[in-house]
């Protein structure tokens, strides 16, 4: 009998998946770049900031238990220990959660701004939920 495995989300999937996860380990200030056209590498970069070099694990390994149970598991994760800059690394989906000292020191976004922002579909659907829960009120 076949056995049966968790179905590998598709990029856009990956992407939301990412988004949410994000949104749910409260990290702040969230920008997801699309650099297909910039890297050949990945098709997404994403810099979040943690408020803490604990937060920033925290918010890491949340991220990897959330994809990990939707059937993905990173390539390669760097910086765990320290907790200043991890990188976690999906494939098609490069992930950089930093404490913002060092955020402002490397400013990714500026180094890849050549890349496409895209609009976080996670924070629309946390809008929505909080719009539908202020009506109720």
């Amino acid at each position: 009998m076949p056995s049966k495995k968790a179905k590998t989300p598709g990029p856009r999937k990956l992407r939301d998946l990412v988004q949410e996860a994000l949104a749910d380990a409260k990290a702040l200030d969230v920008v997801m770049l699309d650099v297909r056209g910039v890297a050949d590498f990945t098709d997404y970069m994403v810099v979040c900031t943690g408020t803490s070099n604990r937060h920033v694990q925290s918010v890491a390994d949340k991220l990897i238990d959330q994809l990990r149970a939707a059937g993905r598991k990173p390539i390669g994760v760097e910086g765990e220990a320290l907790g200043d800059w991890v990188l976690i690394d999906f494939g098609e989906i490069v992930v950089h959660v930093m404490r913002q000292a060092t955020r402002d020191f490397y400013n990714l976004e500026k180094l890849w701004s050549e890349g496409k922002l895209v609009k976080p579909r996670a924070s629309r659907v946390a809008a929505r939920k909080t719009a539908a829960g202020t009506k109720g009120a």
